[in-house]
């Protein structure tokens, strides 16, 4: 069954704002940024641009760790939600 486009955006919203608050929990000095801008089949964006101070390999843990969330969003709704970490 689709969800109503009304449905369908506060269903984004809520899962762009678990996002964003698992990047900060992930990354708490990163800035973290988040979009709605839809891109061929994307439904939204997260953005976190990390301290320069932080490892190549944290950076790539907290990668790693937000994909695999927004995995787990997708597989539960549908919503495809492309994070990506700018260093």
């Amino acid at each position: 069954m689709a969800l109503h486009r009304d449905d369908r955006r506060a269903l984004l919203d809520r899962k762009l704002t678990e996002l964003l608050l698992y990047a900060k929990e992930l990354c708490p000095d990163g800035r973290v940024e988040v979009s709605t801008i839809q891109y061929e089949d994307e439904d939204g964006h997260v953005a976190i641009s990390p301290p320069p101070t932080l490892s190549d390999e944290d950076v790539d843990r907290v990668e790693m760790a937000l994909a695999s969330r927004a995995g787990e969003i997708f597989d539960t709704t549908g919503l495809f939600i492309l994070c990506a970490v700018f260093n």
